[in-house]
């Protein structure tokens, strides 16, 4: 018994660390497209903007 619930926290513990890399990646992605669009937004409007 105690070694079934051993394993089941393990992949427990686990499963969240996998959790949490997947939302810092998904924060990477998010602050990527907001500083994109940032400097989009000021790259428009020179001489060859629109």
């Amino acid at each position: 018994m105690t070694l079934m619930a051993d394993t089941a926290v393990r992949r427990t513990r686990r499963t969240a660390r996998r959790a949490d890399a997947i939302d810092r990646k998904a924060d990477r992605v998010n602050a990527a497209a907001a500083l994109q669009r940032a400097l989009d937004r000021r790259d428009n409007g020179g001489a060859t903007g629109h």
